[in-house]
């Protein structure tokens, strides 16, 4: 079905994008993977094509539009290019709104010309050792010291961890539990006590800098409060929805890209003398994955556009979650399989696909959080009393 999501000028801005992943991205990726991470050249790159900060004013250096669809087609043409360890959606899609959101005047002239410029790249400190999906399980502490925050703790799983300059920390502003007391601090690169611990071996996204961060004794100066005091946990639920649909993004689009790879190769490959694409059973799970992939592309196409009309709910944002890593999920291993043994090595697109792709079920809340939020949702009585 014919896509009516985009406009000539989205499409026009995808040929600027599939160009610069071709001149400043395919040459050098193979190199990055082996590093472990995105060399901070690519990062200015970007800046300098405009591709960072797409929804920041122009008056601190941003693309100046609000309008989501650029934001998915950006996400779109890094996933079929297999770029998945460039983090340049996290970077927009999930740090950005915070900065734009809950800064201060002063805060964005400081931070965001610097953000959209590539030369500040951000981050954001949730999960701990002991505290993932739930938020509330946050250990990571800030006592109030006048002029300052005291900041204690540790966060691991810190996507763009390595390469951060500014890393919004979630930590616990008053000694009670739960999810009233949870602040955003914004760290530093420089701030004595900020320390990095080991960029982590991962299974995929071999290019993506994930680190473990500890923060000892670190005096954040007040101005460097993001949004409320004690308001952080509600300043994450305002943003997630956002979070969680730049991953529904990425994930339809890369189980679509595995079904054009994968529907090449049954017709190129040969077995007991014809191709792959002859027999009935290749033939029926190529049909199952179109139509599973065909739904889900216009379910998540129409919470793109209620997103950019302002109008997407966290319910449908996790239903769009969900739902299209889990498909991403089994489009990944049943296209793998069909590649037979080419599909166990690495230097075919489906193995790293395979790898890349199986984060997306966890990261950003996962599937299992997400079918809690659609689930307590629906279930709520009139009373506003939930199940359990």
């Amino acid at each position: 079905m014919k896509r009516r999501l985009f406009t000539p000028e989205h499409e026009a801005f995808r040929a600027m994008v599939r160009t610069f992943l071709a001149k400043e991205v395919a040459p050098h990726y193979e190199q990055w993977e082996r590093d472990g991470i995105v060399s901070r050249d690519a990062w200015l790159a970007a800046g300098r094509q405009g591709l960072l900060g797409l929804a920041v004013d122009e008056e601190y250096g941003g693309g100046g539009t609000a309008d989501y669809r650029f934001a998915a087609v950006l996400g779109e043409e890094f996933t079929r290019a297999g770029v998945r360890g460039f983090a340049v959606a996290l970077h927009n899609d999930v740090i950005g709104p915070y900065l734009t959101s809950l800064g201060t005047e002063e805060q964005k002239r400081r931070w965001l010309p610097g953000f959209c410029s590539g030369e500040l790249i951000g981050a954001v400190a949730m999960t701990e050792p002991g505290a993932g999906s739930d938020l509330q399980g946050v250990r990571t502490s800030a006592v109030d010291r006048g002029d300052h925050w005291l900041l204690n703790g540790a966060k691991t799983f810190i996507s763009n961890g390595i390469l951060a300059d500014l890393v919004i920390v979630v930590a616990r502003t008053t000694p009670e539990g739960g999810s009233k007391g949870l602040s955003l601090l914004v760290v530093e690169r420089g701030m004595p006590g900020f320390a990095r611990g080991r960029n982590l071996d991962k299974i995929g996204q071999k290019a993506q800098d994930t680190a473990e961060l500890s923060f000892t004794d670190v005096r954040v100066p007040k101005e460097n409060l993001l949004g409320r005091v004690h308001g952080g946990f509600g300043h994450l639920m305002d943003h997630l929805p956002q979070e969680r649909l730049t991953i529904a993004v990425g994930a339809i689009a890369g189980a679509e890209h595995l079904l054009e790879i994968t529907t090449r190769h049954v017709r190129e490959r040969e077995a007991f003398g014809r191709p792959l694409a002859a027999l009935q059973h290749v033939r029926f799970e190529i049909a199952e994955m179109a139509t599973e992939c065909a739904v889900t592309r216009t379910f998540v196409d129409r919470c793109v556009e209620e997103h950019a009309a302002g109008e997407l709910d966290a319910v449908q944002a996790s239903m769009a979650k969900w739902w299209a890593t889990e498909l991403q999920k089994r489009v990944a291993d049943r296209c793998l399989q069909l590649h037979g043994g080419y599909g166990y090595m690495t230097e075919y697109p489906v193995a790293r696909a395979f790898t890349d792709g199986r984060v997306q079920t966890i990261y950003g809340g996962t599937t299992e959080i997400m079918k809690e939020i659609i689930g307590r949702s629906l279930l709520t009585d009139r009373t506003g009393r939930r199940p359990g």
